[in-house]
């Protein structure tokens, strides 16, 4: 029975003519040699920039990411963190020593972090009993020593109406103090309240909006309402992933009930009334001290102040008696 074999190159099933041909032709046993020479040249060319860079003691940002086998941006990072020295020579030149490279990551042992607590210390500690649960709530405690007063998980969520998973981003992002007991998260009362609290008696506030309803009620464009609620300190309240912000706090800041008072003007009514342009009434109300209200986006003039400046500004002859 004549043997038969699966080319190493191509696949081709051949007959072979002793027990060490591995491909069906020449021309495979050419093309596999071929590929074999190019996987070395692609390795070496590859490993060849790390070896020099090995040799080499001052390296720019981007020799130091490809001998870190990070990103550029990530060393621009550890440099401005302080984490790792670099000088700069000029606007288009700085460098790094490999030396403080190698000092960064003996400085920097790995510790396995769990989120929101620290790693753990090597000094032992005597074991607690462990029906003391007390006890245990306070070793836990990673930030100080003081007895620290916790809320469960389901507790913060109740008060203060937020999703499990921004709970868990905000403890995470603002380190709060926690501990698992049985399964359930314990986080500190103090670090909490700081966090989800607010220097505001939101309970006194009876009339709440969404961002639509500010949106469409005092026209303010959708994506600007969060921004202008900020710049003005409007409280606002999250509930469940939605927030709301006070009806009293924007009626009292946008005054929307004075665009229909007899008493004030708009800019543009005295522009029609006295053929003043914009820079003109400007310079009048800041020269002639007229109040000034504003609502919104519009300006509002105290409409007597405005008639006894025109009447002063008629009586020198400044503006045409037909206006």
């Amino acid at each position: 029975m004549p043997k038969t074999r699966k080319c190493a190159y191509c696949g081709k099933v051949f007959t072979t003519n002793n027990g060490m041909q591995k491909y069906c032709s020449e021309e495979c046993a050419e093309q596999a040699k071929e590929t074999k020479k190019k996987r070395q040249r692609d390795f070496l060319r590859a490993v060849e920039p790390v070896m020099v860079l090995q040799q080499q003691e001052y390296l720019s940002f981007s020799k130091a990411a490809i001998l870190l086998g990070c990103t550029r941006q990530y060393v621009y990072k550890l440099v401005e963190q302080g984490k790792l020295p670099a000088s700069r020579l000029s606007s288009r030149m700085a460098l790094v020593r490999r030396s403080d490279i190698e000092r960064m990551f003996d400085a920097n042992p790995y510790n396995r972090v769990l989120p929101c607590t620290k790693p753990k210390n090597t000094t032992s500690k005597k074991k607690r009993p462990v029906g003391d649960k007390k006890q245990k709530i306070q070793s836990t405690s990673s930030y100080s020593d003081e007895v620290l007063e916790y809320y469960s998980g389901e507790e913060v969520k109740q008060i203060y109406k937020v999703k499990q998973s921004w709970l868990y981003a905000s403890a995470k992002r603002h380190q709060i103090p926690m501990c698992r007991i049985a399964g359930r998260n314990y986080y500190s009362k103090k670090h909490i309240d700081a966090v989800f609290g607010t220097t505001i008696d939101t309970d006194a506030i009876v009339d709440w909006l969404s961002p639509q309803e500010v949106a469409d009620r005092y026209g303010i464009n959708l994506t600007a309402v969060r921004s202008y609620a900020h710049r003005h300190k409007i409280p606002s309240k999250r509930e469940y992933g939605h927030t709301y912000y006070s009806q009293s706090h924007f009626d009292e800041l946008r005054r929307t009930d004075l665009l229909e008072d007899d008493n004030y003007y708009t800019v543009e009514q005295v522009q029609q009334l006295y053929g003043l342009t914009k820079a003109n009434i400007c310079h009048i109300v800041k020269v002639k001290h007229i109040e000034k209200t504003k609502v919104g986006r519009l300006n509002l003039l105290l409409r007597s102040d405005v008639e006894r400046v025109m009447e002063e500004r008629e009586s020198v002859g400044m503006v045409p008696s037909g206006f």
